[in-house]
């Protein structure tokens, strides 16, 4: 109803701040995706400062409850509720999540302690959402140490939540580049325009520069469409 304009969006947060003591994953995943919608639009506006702070105030009892490490008992579900909880308060800023990523992330990449398949996401879009260069360096060399198609596909689907211009441009490059293969170049540029305001512009322009390129090499197939829909 808020979409069609028949409500206004303010009854549809405060809707959403009924549900901090929600147990269920599938609940949170339909929460966290229209906060995503709703922060994305609003990038474009003077409130999205505050749309960060009322992420991490809905998100944060949940990500007290479960923590960063797996309980006894738990099943499938929770750990999937724990990398989506993580990752949304790790790139809303919120400080103690922030912290315990880069930590982990440090002890995974000095291999003292190897981040779980369910925890590297949301670390990765931390560290790199609030990262520089040699975060985005860092990254990259995973990449290309990576020997399981899987880990490439995931670094390569969080690389756009870097934030500084120059940064997203190398992102960008490196996605036509031949580290990456052909059928995965859409998922680094998505990556890039769903990571910010910034991103968004710079991936546009680059398809534009880069259109008969990707024309070409897509021709005309499902991944160029997915491209445009991204």
């Amino acid at each position: 109803q808020a979409r069609a304009g028949i409500i206004s969006t303010v009854e549809v947060l405060k809707v959403m701040e009924a549900f901090v003591n929600e147990p269920n994953y599938t609940v949170w995943s339909d929460l966290s995706c229209n906060l995503g919608i709703l922060s994305t639009l609003l990038s474009h506006t003077d409130f999205h400062e505050e749309i960060q702070v009322f992420v991490k105030d809905v998100f944060s009892p949940i990500g007290e409850r479960l923590g960063w490490d797996p309980k006894p008992g738990e099943g499938h579900l929770d750990a999937l509720l724990r990398g989506l909880v993580l990752g949304k308060l790790g790139k809303a800023g919120h400080k103690a999540t922030l912290e315990e990523a880069r930590r982990r992330f440090k002890d995974h990449v000095e291999g003292k302690h190897v981040l779980s398949a369910d925890l590297r996401s949301p670390v990765y879009v931390t560290v790199l959402k609030h990262g520089d260069s040699s975060t985005l360096d860092t990254m990259l060399k995973l990449h290309k140490q990576a020997d399981m198609q899987e880990e490439k596909n995931r670094i390569e689907r969080v690389l756009g939540a870097i934030s500084q211009p120059e940064l997203i441009q190398k992102v960008l490059t490196f996605a036509l580049s031949e580290e990456v293969r052909p059928q995965d170049t859409v998922s680094v540029i998505g990556g890039v325009a769903g990571g910010s305001k910034q991103g968004r512009k710079a991936a546009w322009k680059f398809v534009r520069d880069n259109w008969e390129e990707l024309y070409n090499r897509y021709q005309g197939g499902f991944l160029i469409s997915r491209l445009i829909k991204v």
